[in-house]
């Protein structure tokens, strides 16, 4: 039945580059969660909207499957494709199509690198501001079908806010062109947002115009030392309410541990149990209100040691302490909890989630960290080498349940930026109602009414 499929579909689209070989279906058919075989049918590349079109029609007549991919960075099981499903990589439609001066936009392909939309924004002495460390392997159609946020998110907001309009192939085959790239916009609803943070569940995203912004001003970095996990919050206020943050990134001990061994310079010659890693305009003004705040802090006994960047190379340094964290911890496959509160919650959530980590993982080293400037914090959960992967997976299954219940008594969520995916599935309704995931999921029958965008993944049907 698989080869008489792959020959029918091979007929179909000869001007369409498919991929068969062993190699490329386990390369494509997983992300970087590496917890589920890959088994696709094939791997399809078009280079056109057409193609796209063409192929999801295609799959609709066979009965299969149609899984979405652009750079697999995801982190919830959101482009595995592990039961025979048709892979649609966007590899190919990586280009900028377009440019416009008067409205700020620039207009790409969904393949595109988040760099290269930073390049190409730069050349028109502008920024596109959504930034984070996989910047450079992740691609745009990902990062807006997961909404995704990353450092900055303080002074930006998310990638949500950015996206002016869309080009959406749904699940029947269909081109819909949503948001138009008008400011204002009140003629019904809003289909552009329901594409955004969709998982590839609705259909297709082909093309996307971003908004794009003036250039940041020059900024300043600074790395605090914190005595106490008590004291985060403290500081954080001080710190805001002195300044006008570009971003507040926190890290443990543990995480530093793990950057230094990777290849970092260590900040200090002392070792503290919690690090800040803040980032505020450039400006004299700015400056005296960072040392303001930094000293006031000290006199607090909120603070134990501090470093001001100097220099550009100086924030780099500063900034891969955070940074370099995902990347270093990789080789160890850890199990990820990517989770969030309003800010307001975030003393009691984080005082209670420490207790929690520390009582259900005395045998796991944690390793987390998070932007707690936007109430989201990442937990990495490091498998012992003794421990065989299904035990420390079910195991750490059990706690996330666990901090499930925590998250849904201070109305958090359980994906604050890395979607839903297979991972996070079970743990949805501590995060949406009952009612809501029934409007989910109706939404999804009208625009995939045969159920094969991207099946398994954020819903049950």
């Amino acid at each position: 039945m698989t080869q008489t499929r792959l020959a029918r579909l091979r007929s179909a689209f000869p001007h369409v580059r498919l991929l068969t070989e062993p190699s490329d279906l386990e390369h494509y058919g997983r992300d970087w969660t590496r917890r589920w075989a890959p088994a696709p049918l094939a791997i399809a590349l078009p280079d056109t909207i057409e193609h796209v079109q063409a192929l999801v029609r295609w799959a609709n007549a066979e009965a299969v499957a149609v899984v979405p991919s652009g750079g697999r960075t995801g982190l919830s099981g959101g482009a595995v494709a592990a039961n025979g499903e048709l892979v649609v990589s966007f590899e190919r439609m990586n280009k900028v199509l377009g440019f416009d001066a008067v409205d700020r936009t620039l207009t790409v392909q969904p393949g595109i690198a988040l760099q290269a939309v930073h390049d190409a924004a730069r050349e028109h002495g502008l920024q596109y501001p959504v930034d984070f460390a996989a910047r450079g392997s992740c691609s745009i159609g990902g990062n807006i079908a997961t909404n995704a946020g990353g450092i900055r998110v303080l002074r930006y907001g998310n990638t949500r806010e950015w996206i002016a309009g869309l080009k959406l192939v749904t699940g029947t085959g269909e081109l819909l062109e949503v948001g138009r790239a008008l400011v204002k916009n009140s003629s019904g609803y809003d289909l552009k947002h329901l594409a955004i943070a969709s998982e590839g569940t609705l259909g297709l995203i082909v093309e996307a115009t971003l908004k794009l912004t003036d250039p940041a001003p020059p900024t300043n970095v600074m790395l605090l030392a914190l005595p106490s996990f008590e004291a985060l919050m403290q500081v954080f206020a001080n710190f805001r309410g002195h300044l006008q943050l570009q971003a507040f990134e926190f890290l443990t001990d543990v995480a530093l541990k793990h950057v230094l061994a990777h290849g970092a310079q260590a900040p200090f010659t002392e070792t503290y149990p919690f690090y800040v890693v803040t980032e505020f305009a450039s400006d004299e003004a700015s400056e005296a209100e960072a040392l303001a705040a930094f000293e006031a802090c000290m006199e607090q006994g909120l603070v134990s040691d501090g470093v001001i960047s100097a220099s550009d190379a100086q924030a780099a340094q500063l900034w891969r302490l955070r940074e370099g964290i995902t990347e270093s911890v990789a080789k160890y496959v850890p199990y990820k909890n990517d989770v969030s509160v309003r800010i307001s919650a975030m003393p009691a959530f984080l005082a209670e989630t420490q207790a929690l980590l520390g009582r259900e993982y005395p045998h796991f080293e944690v390793v987390w960290f998070g932007h707690i400037g936007d109430g989201n914090l990442h937990i990495n959960i490091l498998k012992p080498d003794d421990l065989a992967q299904d035990a420390f997976v079910a195991d750490c299954e059990r706690v996330t349940k666990l901090l499930a219940q925590v998250l849904q008594t201070h109305g958090g969520s359980i994906s604050a930026e890395h979607g839903i995916g297979l991972v996070k599935k079970p743990y949805l309704s501590c995060t949406r109602s009952a009612e809501e995931i029934a409007v989910m999921r109706g939404i999804k029958a009208v625009l995939d009414p045969n159920g094969l965008m991207n099946p398994g993944k954020l819903l049950d049907l």
